[in-house]
């Protein structure tokens, strides 16, 4: 079973906390590299476009004629290949249906979880919701440097519904995000630096069943 550091919420080290199941599961790498493939794919609206030959404002009309002239035969000058023309095998529209079944989305955030809490890059503080001040946030993230020992350039905080205000507080702050629980994704958790739960996520065991 992997532990994780646990902090109060003004920065003293409480000791460990044994972490759920569901942050020792089996590693499966190709799983976590096709779930965060779909979330990138999918982050990309795909409505890039170019204007073919037909569609640019230029005239149609035949440029010189066929023969005779001693250069290349040429049609109108709205070919790709004249200053002006459209755009050959240029991007077109694409609606992106790449998806996740439920049961693999939920084994891929297993499978960060696990790495991250290997990695001890996960960290639990006790009674979070009692921030009220951007200063005492700020203060907790430069002692939790100290007491790691390691310099950590990102920051991501678990939260859950009795921490609903946290998050004014720490919009302020650099390199650091929030994300309710049940939003908690694949992509997210990976891109997220060193994560940080609130302990009450974990008095429900009901809850942390849920990953999504």
């Amino acid at each position: 079973m992997n532990k994780a550091n646990l902090y109060s919420f003004s920065g003293t080290n409480l000791g460990t906390f044994s972490l759920p199941k569901n942050f020792d599961s089996e590693v499966n790498m190709k799983l976590l590299a096709q779930a965060v493939h779909v979330y990138e794919d999918r982050a990309h609206i795909g409505l890039a476009k170019t204007k073919t030959r037909s569609e640019v404002n230029r005239t149609k009309k035949k440029w010189y004629k066929q023969k005779g002239t001693g250069g290349a035969r040429h049609g109108a000058r709205s070919a790709h290949i004249f200053v002006g023309g459209g755009v050959a095998h240029g991007p077109q529209p694409l609606k992106r249906e790449l998806t996740l079944p439920l049961k693999m989305r939920r084994k891929s955030l297993e499978v960060v979880l696990t790495l991250k809490a290997k990695d001890k890059e996960i960290l639990v503080v006790d009674g979070i919701s009692k921030i009220t001040k951007t200063k005492e946030a700020k203060d907790f993230l430069s002692k939790i440097v100290k007491r790691e020992g390691r310099k950590i350039k990102r920051w991501t905080f678990i939260l859950g519904s009795a921490d609903r205000e946290v998050p004014r507080f720490l919009s302020n702050l650099e390199n650091v995000d929030t994300v309710s629980y049940k939003d908690l994704n694949v992509y997210t958790a990976f891109n997220g630096g060193t994560l940080v739960f609130s302990k009450d996520l974990f008095e429900d065991k009901k809850t942390v069943k849920k990953s999504k």
